[in-house]
């Protein structure tokens, strides 16, 4: 399911329009990126839960040269799938 999808699924669902639906699915997206920036964690019960994950600089190597490479550190996003997420997929 890509974006376009989403909204419109969520326009059926909850009997929005479409460019309601667009606007409800870009709202919550930015919420989440927003707090996610402050360092803050996003928990949906049932759902899961967003953070932000720090990795630490490492050396690697360039595949092609074979080179040794410095990879900075930088924080990721994370996402958790939630009890309720994990059996509904898994059927139960």
């Amino acid at each position: 399911m890509n974006k376009n999808e989403l909204i419109s699924s969520v326009a059926e669902r909850a009997g929005l329009s479409k460019v309601q639906a667009a606007e409800a699915v870009d709202a919550f997206i930015s919420s989440i990126i927003s707090t996610l920036t402050k360092g803050d964690d996003v928990r949906i019960p049932g759902f899961g839960s967003f953070e932000v994950s720090h990795r630490k600089a490492t050396k690697g190597r360039n595949p092609s040269t074979g080179a040794e490479i410095q990879i900075p550190s930088r924080n990721v996003p994370k996402f958790s799938a939630g009890k309720s997420l994990k059996e509904a997929i898994n059927g139960k």
